[in-house]
């Protein structure tokens, strides 16, 4: 993995054939900093978000040591990388072999539920430890989310009673967790969420020892400007003091995107030209899936090279290098009207879910990963380098 100042001159040096991805490690310093600094619990990252071994090396440097993940796999990642890391299994759907691997080779100890079979699976698979952490995860509103998770987790109101209680039976220690949706827009749905816990709480009278608030925490893109983290995490404190428990739960969190969603960028060729229709060599079948059918909207910038652009802007749609035609992403995303074939783009934001959902679908795949050292495109951690992107979309 080679190191440049910027993209541009990652792109002057190199002239890429093939997409590139690009990873800034002062990105996830800034943001591991300021959730270290500003959420009042453990912090989790999300492995799923981003599980490249330089992204995971650099938030273990930054003091982020505790792990959310959701597979063996991403289980057996953390532990090469950091054996003394903690991981919490908090899918709420895993095999017996999973749970008997995590418990027994890994010594996780921690896991998420959102059934009693799950529950029964879980004691079997380990042989009815008595060490256990187990996370009851409730059903959460998601109506602020811009991608819906509450469809297929959380148990429902009717069944956390019960659950509670059972869990209760055979825990050591006793979790409550919800997630609000990826991508919350609105920091109103963790005080709904945590004022469920409370409910649950008070109807069972049993206290949990920990509670998560999960992931949601947003990034900001070129259409979507979220409220500052800060107010999501005051509307937590907030919620959390109001629910006035005795046995005072510890807090955790499970962020992902808002820790490395900036971090990533991805560096495109245009291969073709049609009217508006830009022909790139990365798609949704690459780095850009949300670009497709979640149809975010990333930030992108032309490369000068030696080349001057025009500053009138226009929008664009792309299509990506592959034979299907739903590799299409809609946009739009704003670029010189004078922008051809040939021409190369930065397309930021990526840092989350960029690498982690590639396939390799009719052989277009490239894992050349570079460090760069220049800011990213946007930053909800500086709202007023934004302004020149937010304007142009209202």
């Amino acid at each position: 993995m080679a190191k440049f100042q910027s993209v541009d001159e990652l792109v002057e040096a190199t002239r890429p054939v093939n997409p590139v991805y690009c990873i800034r490690e002062d990105s996830i310093e800034t943001s591991a900093a300021w959730f270290k600094n500003n959420f009042p619990g453990n912090i989790l990252y999300a492995v799923k978000a981003n599980p490249n071994e330089k992204v995971l090396k650099t938030l273990l440097k930054n003091n982020i040591t505790n792990f959310d993940t959701a597979t063996i796999e991403e289980i057996r990642l953390i532990k090469k990388i950091a054996p003394q890391a903690k991981a919490y299994f908090m899918h709420t759907i895993k095999s017996k072999e999973s749970i008997s691997e995590a418990y027994f080779k890994y010594n996780v100890k921690d896991f998420s539920l959102d059934s009693k079979d799950e529950l029964d699976k879980i004691l079997k698979a380990t042989n009815q430890a008595k060490d256990l952490t187990l996370y009851l995860r409730i059903q959460a509103s998601n109506e602020h989310a811009e991608i819906d998770l509450s469809k297929k987790f959380g148990a429902t109101v009717y069944e956390s009673s019960s659950l509670l209680r059972q869990i209760k039976e055979v825990a050591n220690k006793i979790g409550i967790s919800f997630h609000v949706g990826s991508q919350c827009m609105h920091p109103i749905s963790y005080s709904k969420a945590l004022k469920d816990v409370g409910s649950l709480i008070k109807k069972t009278e049993i206290e949990p020892n920990i509670i998560n608030v999960g992931g949601g925490f947003p990034t900001t893109y070129p259409d979507m400007y979220p409220q500052p983290l800060i107010n999501y995490i005051n509307e937590i404190k907030k919620s959390f003091a109001k629910l006035n428990l005795k046995s005072k739960p510890a807090l955790l969190c499970e962020p992902g995107r808002a820790l490395v969603a900036e971090s990533g960028s991805t560096i495109v060729r245009v291969e073709l030209r049609k009217k508006q229709n830009l022909y790139i060599n990365d798609g949704t079948y690459g780095s850009l899936f949300d670009a497709g059918t979640p149809q975010f909207i990333f930030p992108t910038k032309p490369i000068q090279l030696k080349k001057s652009f025009t500053k009138r802007l226009v929008p664009y749609s792309f299509y990506g290098p592959t034979c299907d035609g739903i590799d299409f992403m809609k946009g739009p995303f704003m670029l010189p009207s004078n922008i051809k074939q040939g021409d190369y783009i930065e397309i930021g934001q990526l840092g989350a879910y960029g690498l982690s959902l590639r396939t390799k679908f009719n052989g277009c795949y490239s894992d050349e990963i570079h460090d760069v050292c220049d800011k990213p495109l946007m930053s909800i951690y500086d709202a007023d380098e934004n302004e020149n992107i937010r304007h142009l979309f209202g």
